[in-house]
């Protein structure tokens, strides 16, 4: 399985630190945010992963190079604009290959997901191993987590996908899904499109699913979650 870390973006919230620097480079507890999901994905044995940059990208390359010093091999996809994360995705298929991949945002902290576990997470065939027909098989399977504080409402729930309050509880995506290439089909390379829309309307069609996620897990937008983390344990209470 390969595997993308989503780096791209401007980090508007993140402003002056990202003015300099990419957020996925700003460094949580010594070590930059992208390495973290770097190490971790090649502990599970997913060494080819492909970043997409944008945004001061010629730091990440020059600051990660060919992904040798962490036993990795990485591939970039340049973007001259961020195409957010569909149109990002979309941009970088020829790197990713036919077979489902991970995908990851780089600028979140989750130092203990084990990606051992999005191997499985799209599977062809039934129990007894009768294949899936194409249209029945779920084409993308996606992390939640607890509602942070800033996003109070979440974004899914496990049942539904609906966007009014149905009773459901719901969660807030982590950030970390695993899709087939097909749920890209019908986007322009090169053309920015949003990934919500996609996983909305698969959803509708039975072909998305989910799970909790219940590890430590920060989406890392501002200056000031980004200080909490940096604090010494005795003082910091994590998310």
């Amino acid at each position: 399985m390969k595997a993308m870390i989503l780096a791209a973006g401007r980090g508007e919230r993140m402003r002056p630190l990202t003015d300099t620097c990419p957020k996925p480079l700003l460094k949580v507890r010594g070590r930059a945010l992208i390495v973290w999901h770097i190490l971790n994905l090649v502990r599970a044995g997913i060494t080819e992963i492909v970043i997409n940059h944008a945004h001061l990208g010629q730091q990440l390359v020059d600051t990660l190079g060919d992904g040798s010093q962490f036993g990795a091999t990485l591939q970039y996809s340049a973007e001259a604009t961020a195409l957010d994360t569909a149109g990002g995705i979309a941009q970088a298929l020829p790197l990713l290959g036919d077979a489902p991949f991970v995908v990851v945002n780089g600028d979140i902290y989750c130092p203990h997901f084990d990606f051992e576990q999005v191997k499985s997470a799209l599977v062809d065939a039934d129990m007894w191993g009768n294949p899936y027909p194409a249209d029945q098989r779920d084409i993308g399977w996606i992390y939640l987590v607890k509602n942070p504080p800033h996003v109070p409402d979440g974004d899914f729930g496990l049942t539904t996908f609906a966007v009014n309050n149905d009773g459901t509880p719901r969660y807030t995506f982590s950030g970390i899904g695993v899709y087939r290439p097909e749920l890209f089909a019908t986007l322009i390379p090169g053309h920015s499109a949003k990934l919500a829309p996609l996983l909305r309307d698969f959803a509708a069609r039975g072909q998305i699913g989910g799970e909790v996620y219940r590890g430590d897990w920060t989406d890392v937008g501002t200056p000031e979650r980004l200080a909490q983390l940096n604090r010494p344990l005795t003082e910091s209470k994590q998310p």
